[in-house]
């Protein structure tokens, strides 16, 4: 036998984790660090990196990391800093103070369903402005004393981080998220064991943890399938944030649709209204119905009834090609137990989420949360019209504009995007009661009486902040990343914070258009490079590592970048995030905004630059449509020009140059003897008091409760009192009604809408009647004549106006029927009339869209 003198196998590496004790003075800190109340208090964040700077910095602002790996001798010489214990003392009363104001009691709660959430960059649970919007919205309902509850996935890689190949290519890199050193707490058992939540797939139960994010007084749920009770197919369920094919998005939704009411019920959460945030969320009425109808054994037309009232679908998404939609054979594999035990046809369920029933349609997420809320909205004025033509099919018998889909804006969450100099500007000036009336105009009118020297003093500092930052964080990867060092450096060197910052940062989509700015390269050359008016373009973001065009987009900025006559002066930064976004939003001066007209659905970046003192130069489309005020920014038409895109978007490019070459550049550098343009100071004031009060989050879900939340509450209390006595009436009613729509019989129409008259006349000639003999069916029916104009382009009926006519007699089964309204609009028009069943008991008319046109 042969003796090596060196022999070993290969060593087995287990984790171990050592996370400092902290001392009693110090353990506020750690109970703090587990509320993202955190994420929104300066004063804690100041505290934070005051007791380790290099810590602070090497955590990534992670308190809950930071506080675990504080040293004991950083430790023991906090303890003895008297001031700063004091600080901790302090900012642990105001924050127990705020946690221990009880929810307003006099407005319904909430349940929140989404696929994402932007909380924190901390934790990696979003990709882009739909979960940044949803964060905000929770941390506004804390802000509001709302009573919600979230609920969503805990995912383990979440979205990607992204860097750039040397030859600019997006790389887009799936980096696990360790959930211990995450801000969130896992719900455990009465005997401390895990919770787990057991959700009945149609072949087997997929097993789930269940995690807990605290948003100041708002509990947000979070679904984790990464754990060995599932199958390593299963496991990988709540993996990525849209990532995998069409069925691993069938698991996601079904998870978080069937899963998320299984897991308000084994939490015993019941709420007043529930709220879908896009169609991902549509599966948490097939659920409802399912306890209704399995649960309490009530026949599934009175729990449809019941679910409705109590539900909203909020659509982000102003292209039908956006949603999703399922074919029936994966809808059939999925759904097909579940429906069975509801006790409905499956043609009837697939009908649901159909625009036309019958069709061998694909089942639309959308639709089929269309069909279960009574209320529906767009995130925008704009593209509450955008979602009245899409969703139209729907309800086939009405034009769009007669639609109850309706909308409201999104906002931003103010103490999150202001910086904490600006809102240390807000409190010195607008008063101390302004962040609990953050929508009230009076309020930031005091803008005005903020001196020019101090609002530009603040803005020089935003900049050097934003500057600063990209020389910190961006220059070892670019060292890493790039071919030519030199070239880094020179970058480095150009980067001025005297210069007009032009901003320009979002998903890149190819509908949003970034690369507009770049039609007329030699013109855009002469911009950048004039040395008197110096001009640089910043860009950021993700294009999803499915869009090829996003990512070319990408490619293409960063190769122009590169050019001799671009360097240092078009720039585009790596890995778009929530702490990159706030330093764009107030470090530049004006915030680029160029989609393709009526795609984009609101747009909430422009919202937080509206925050900082940063001017928008946008399309008017979202929330800029309604936003803009002329001398507060820029606007390119909300009208196309040219049907051709491409002769659209050399249009739009000239119209930015010509803007930026006659009125912005010349504007900014208008410099008075005190070394700042006093006209720009006046756009920044003007944009600060007349557009910032309609972007917050406050004003948002103000608008939520007035449109929406209240009348739902309110409605579906009615139903539910005297086990459900008005919701059997209004069913007893909509099957008699849809059971005999076809019986009854027009008898006479006479109509002449062409006859002339004095409107100012009283006695005004009769000119309309029909008669109606609605035989067998009990309901009471309504006429009414609908105006249209004919599209000398498309040859299809648009819509004008409508109304009723007066019911003047009843004869047995016999209506009668007379009109003697004159058309509110003078012209050629073309008239069609129809009839509808009427109940003031319905919320709308396409609550029970039946309708026969005669």
């Amino acid at each position: 036998m042969i003796i090596k003198s060196n022999y070993s196998n290969s060593p087995v590496w287990r984790d171990i984790h050592v996370h400092a004790v902290l001392p009693p003075e110090l353990q506020p800190l750690e109970e703090i660090s587990h509320n993202l109340w955190w994420v929104w208090n300066e004063e804690v964040k100041a505290i934070l990196e005051t007791l380790d700077t290099e810590e602070w910095e090497k955590s990534g602002k992670n308190p809950v990391v930071m506080l675990q790996n504080l040293r004991s001798d950083i430790t023991e010489r906090l303890v003895n800093d008297k001031p700063l214990v004091e600080r901790i003392q302090r900012v642990y009363a105001q924050f127990k103070e705020y946690m221990n104001v009880p929810y307003n009691t006099e407005r319904p709660s909430i349940a929140y369903f989404s696929m994402e959430y932007g909380l924190s960059h901390v934790l990696k649970i979003y990709s882009g402005g739909l979960g940044v919007l949803a964060g905000d919205y929770l941390k506004e309902a804390s802000d509001s004393r709302v009573d919600m509850t979230a609920v969503g996935f805990l995912y383990k890689y979440g979205y990607f981080t992204q860097s750039l190949s040397v030859d600019g290519q997006q790389i887009a890199n799936y980096e696990a998220q360790s959930f211990g050193n995450l801000p969130i707490s896992q719900v455990m058992n009465e005997d401390g064991t895990p919770m787990i939540l057991e959700v009945p797939f149609h072949d087997r139960v997929i097993y789930s943890y269940i995690w807990k994010v605290a948003v100041g007084r708002i509990n947000l749920y979070l679904m984790d399938t990464d754990f060995d009770h599932n199958s390593h197919y299963d496991r990988s369920i709540t993996h990525q944030l849209y990532g995998g094919d069409w069925e691993n998005r069938m698991k996601q939704e079904f998870l978080l649709g069937i899963g998320g009411i299984l897991l308000l019920n084994k939490l015993g959460i019941k709420k007043d209204v529930y709220h879908m945030n896009e169609g991902h969320a549509a599966f948490i009425n097939v659920q409802r119905l399912f306890d209704y109808v399995v649960g309490e054994n009530l026949p599934f037309n009175l729990a449809l009834e019941i679910v409705r009232a109590s539900s909203l679908y909020t659509v982000h998404t102003p292209v039908p090609a956006g949603h999703d939609y399922f074919d029936e054979a994966l809808i059939g594999k999925y759904m097909t137990p579940i429906i069975e035990k509801i006790g409905i046809p499956w043609q009837q369920f697939m009908d649901m989420g159909r625009s036309t029933p019958g069709s061998n349609e694909k089942f639309s997420m959308s639709v089929f949360a269309l069909n279960t809320a009574q209320e529906a909205n767009g995130v925008s004025k704009l593209h509450g019209t955008v979602s009245q033509k899409m969703f139209q099919p729907v309800w086939s018998g009405y034009f769009p504009e007669e639609l109850h889909v309706s909308y409201v804006t999104n906002g931003v969450h103010l103490p999150s995007w202001a910086t904490s100099s600006v809102k240390e500007l807000f409190a010195k000036h607008f008063g101390s009661d302004f962040f609990e009336d953050q929508s009230n105009t009076n309020l930031w009118n005091n803008i005005w009486n903020v001196s020019d020297d101090e609002l530009w003093s603040l803005r020089c500092h935003l900049k050097k902040k934003l500057v600063d930052y990209i020389k910190v964080e961006f220059t070892d990867g670019w060292l890493k990343n790039q071919a030519d060092p030199t070239r880094i450096m020179n970058i480095l060197e150009e980067v001025n914070p005297n210069a007009l910052l032009i901003g320009f940062s979002r998903r890149f989509a190819t509908y949003k258009r970034a690369h507009l700015l770049f039609t007329d390269l030699d013109r855009l050359a002469k911009i950048v490079n004039n040395p008197k008016h110096p001009v640089q373009f910043i860009f950021a973001g993700k294009a999803h590592p499915a869009d090829g065009g996003g990512q070319g987009l990408i490619k293409q900025i960063v190769e122009i970048s590169r050019r001799p006559e671009f360097l240092g002066k078009i720039i585009f930064l790596e890995n778009y995030d929530m702490r990159l976004a706030k330093r764009l939003v107030s470090g530049v001066d004006i915030w680029l905004n160029t989609p393709t007209r009526a795609q984009e659905a609101s747009g909430t970046s422009g919202e937080k630059a509206e925050m900082n003192g940063v001017l928008n130069l946008s399309v008017l489309d979202g929330w800029w449509y309604e936003g803009y005020k002329e001398g507060a920014g820029w606007a390119l038409t909300e009208k196309r020009t040219y049907d051709n895109q491409e002769y659209q978007d050399e249009l739009d490019a000239s119209t930015i140059y010509s803007l930026l070459e006659n009125e912005i550049i010349p504007l900014y550098y208008a410099r008075n003897s005190n070394g700042y343009s006093h006209e720009w100071i006046q756009y920044i004031k003007k944009s600060m008091a007349l557009i910032a009060p309609m972007c917050t989050t406050k004003r948002m879900m103000d608008d939520y409760f007035d449109r929406f939340y209240n009348k739902l509450a309110e409605r579906s209390k009615l139903l539910r009192l005297n086990n459900y006595a008005k919701a059997k009436e209004i069913v007893e009613w909509k099957e008699h009604t849809a059971s005999n729509w076809d019986s009854f019989e027009v008898k006479h129409i006479e109509f002449n809408p062409n006859q002339k008259m004095n409107i100012n006349n009283d006695n005004k000639e009769i000119y309309g009647k029909v008669v109606i003999d609605r035989k067998n069916l009990k309901c009471d029916l309504a006429v009414e004549c609908v105006v249209v104009d004919i599209d000398p382009t498309s040859k299809t009926p648009q819509f004008v106006e409508s109304y009723d006519f007066e019911l003047v007699k009843t004869e047995g089964s016999l209506l009668h029927f007379e009109s003697s309204k004159a058309l509110n609009d003078p012209g050629s028009h073309q008239y069609g009339l129809r009839v509808y069943p009427k109940n003031p008991d319905l919320p709308h008319r396409m609550d029970f869209a039946y309708t026969r046109w005669i």
